[in-house]
């Protein structure tokens, strides 16, 4: 049994034997309300009365219990200065029968007996109050430890050590961190000649990118301890907490110097101060005051560098990031189609994926993935090709995995009635159909009607190459795509449904950016009204975030994103009209097949049978697996038999090949 919970329980029980003790001693105290006290004077007057009936002496020999004659049932106690004494004076009463004397056998427990109530309430208090001081004890110790640094410190020699190869993509940013390591390596290099190396480091990018991994490698080139916090760690209830664990912690890593310090998430600590809220003295200002000292505080040879990590740089407080605290902020940005690469083919490494595959595929198909989604990916296509008993995983398990990942598992075994599945299917159709005739639009990459986590359905583009900026008329494809299911619902059930929900709030997201925030608007202007699109966040003065345009400059705003919608939904409409038997027989192929592939779907547009050529490719597989069971189920004689034929056969064409390439030397001399 875990030793902890003996404790707890041998504590319990401590309790409760006090509890118990007490309870009884109370119950022996309420039983005896009936007796009655008197004097030694009063018990010789009611002798000489010859009132008496009895005097039982106790073992104590210093009290007796007297009953009287007109009291029955009546008890009463007598201290007596002497019990030899008092019997030598009433020997001749008893004698002559006046009343009955009793005079009981002292034993050890006749003796102790009265007093063992007291004894246990005793016991059982000192077991309470020994208790009781032990947890204050204990309360005062953590009480101690509780400005204590609670860094993570990974040693130098730890097995779990992460260098640069380690992190896949990243060069730049790798090269830029190296300063760093040659640094921390070599500290009198550099003050040797008189240079002041960056103090502080800050990682800017998405979460996911590698920040955190990143910092970790470099720690692990330097071959250094590393201290690990995040900022949430700093910042108690109690004020003065963080502060203190901020200098404890700073304290332990001039201890083990040249070190690094990461701390995680620096946003939680790092906020802007003078907000208003909770005034200048609140635990989030003292922490990050004592923060920026400590920052500022080092000498150059204590060789300690403070990387921190967020993706928030907009609200951190402008005294963190000067010179001489955060000195260098490094963007890692998302992954492109080569660093993709590069990380999909490092988290593949001890993976069993058939030979061959091509990696630059799945990359140029994750556009927009970030490090973690494409480590979740290739895991989650590992889980599903184990799932299906395979030995290796081969890329129809990664396309998987990555609609996985993006979209949530499928839920094939959810009732969808026909009314929803045509619906489903147009809707879809819709989407595809209409960004098939869009110029700049990406390529169809898959379309189902299969639910997956929120979507009843969804239509997967491939995007051609990857983009750091989009075009006006790029936007404006993306609404008119946006739209085309709906329209699509209107056109060919003469009905519309909620299920358009989400392209619409998109839709208008886009335009409404388009107008306010890009000054895409020809009627607006290139101007930007952001005021009220900002984020209101503690760290902030709030007063900042009221809307900096006239109502009348909003009667526009709304004019415009209305018409740059309202436009988009005719050039759905128009495509679709146009196209309308395309449309139909993409919903046919979905209504059947619940998923087309992006080669199906440019198939459908070649005029084919898609459905007809499904069917063949689906025989045809069934017919090896047929072939492949019967084999697996042969004689070992057949096999052996077969494979002696098969053997002969290709001996035979070898010994023709070369018999024929005898007579061409012959025809050439």
């Amino acid at each position: 049994m875990n030793k902890r919970k003996v404790n707890g329980m041998l504590k319990t029980t401590l309790i409760y034997i006090a509890l118990i003790t007490i309870a009884i001693y109370a119950i022996t105290a309420l039983d005896s309300t009936d007796i009655k006290d008197m004097t030694y004077t009063e018990l010789m007057q009611k002798i000489d009365e010859g009132i008496v009936q009895s005097v039982e002496l106790s073992t104590d020999r210093y009290t007796a219990e007297v009953k009287l004659k007109d009291e029955e049932n009546v008890v009463r106690v007598v201290s007596l200065p002497s019990a030899n004494t008092f019997v030598e004076s009433v020997q001749d009463r008893v004698t002559a029968g006046e009343f009955e004397l009793k005079v009981q056998d002292e034993g050890f427990m006749d003796v102790i007996g009265p007093y063992i109530p007291n004894i246990l309430l005793l016991l059982g208090t000192l077991f309470i109050l020994m208790y009781a001081l032990r947890r204050t004890t204990d309360s005062n110790s953590k009480a101690m430890d509780f400005g204590k640094s609670r860094a993570q410190k990974i040693d130098k020699n730890s097995n779990k050590k992460i260098t640069f190869k380690d992190v896949a993509g990243l060069e730049e940013e790798k090269e830029e961190l190296e300063e760093e390591v040659e640094f921390l390596k070599n500290p009198k290099k550099y003050i040797d000649m008189g240079a002041r190396i960056p103090k502080g480091i800050l990682l800017v990018g998405h979460p996911g990118n590698g920040k955190t991994l990143l910092a970790k490698a470099v720690a692990g080139e330097a071959n250094v301890p590393f201290f690990s916090i995040s900022g949430s760690d700093f910042v108690e209830m109690f004020v003065g907490v963080g502060a203190s664990r901020v200098r404890d912690m700073f304290k332990e890593a001039k201890a083990n110097s040249p070190c690094i310090i990461f701390i995680d998430e620096i946003d939680a600590v790092g906020r802007q101060r003078g907000t208003g809220l909770g005034g200048g003295h609140d635990e989030r200002e003292q922490t990050l005051n004592q923060l920026l000292v400590e920052m500022d505080g080092f000498a150059t040879h204590e060789s300690i560098i403070v990387m921190a990590a967020t993706n928030r740089p907009d609200i951190l407080d402008p005294a963190l990031l000067r010179p001489g605290r955060f000195d260098r902020q490094i963007v890692i940005g998302s992954p492109d189609v080569k660093a993709r690469e590069e990380i999909i083919k490092l988290h593949a490494k001890n993976k069993p994926f058939v030979p061959g595959i091509d990696f630059k595929v799945i990359a140029k198909n994750t556009a927009g993935f970030s490090g973690a989604d494409l480590e979740n990916m290739i895991n989650e296509a590992t889980l599903l090709a184990a799932r299906k008993n395979k030995k290796n995983v081969d890329l129809n398990d990664v396309e998987e995995a990555m609609v996985k990942v993006m979209m949530g598992p499928e839920k094939k075994s959810k009732v969808i009635n026909d009314k929803e599945k045509k619906l489903t299917a147009y809707h879809e159709a819709g989407h595809a159909v209409v960004a098939r005739f869009l110029p700049n639009h990406d390529d169809i990459h898959e379309i189902s009607i299969i639910p997956r986590g929120m979507a009843g359905g969804y239509t997967m583009y491939k995007p051609n190459e990857d983009k750091s900026y989009v075009s006006k008329s790029e936007m404006k494809e993306q609404i008119i795509s946006l739209l085309g299911g709906r329209m699509a619902e209107k056109l060919i059930l003469d009905d519309i449904s909620t299920g358009a929900s989400n392209d619409i709030e998109r839709a208008t997201k886009i335009a409404r950016q388009m107008v306010m925030k890009y000054g895409m608007s020809e009627n607006i202007g290139p101007i930007s009204y952001g005021g009220s699109e900002e984020e209101v966040f503690l760290g902030r003065d709030m007063t900042n975030h009221s809307r900096d345009y006239s109502e009348a400059t909003a009667s526009k705003i709304d004019s415009e994103v209305r018409e740059i919608i309202l436009n988009a939904y005719k050039s759905a409409e128009n495509i679709l009209k146009d196209n309308v038997d395309k449309l139909h027989a993409v919903a046919k192929v979905l209504i059947e097949r619940e998923k087309i592939t992006g080669e199906q779907f440019d198939a459908i547009f070649r005029g084919e049978d898609v459905l007809a050529k499904i069917k063949e490719e689906e025989a045809k597989k069934e017919q090896e697996k047929k072939e492949e069971v019967k084999e697996e189920n042969k004689p070992e004689e057949e096999k052996i038999e077969e494979k002696d034929t098969d053997k002969k056969s290709k001996k035979d064409e070898k010994k023709k090949t070369e018999n024929k390439k005898s007579e061409n030397n012959e025809d050439k001399k």
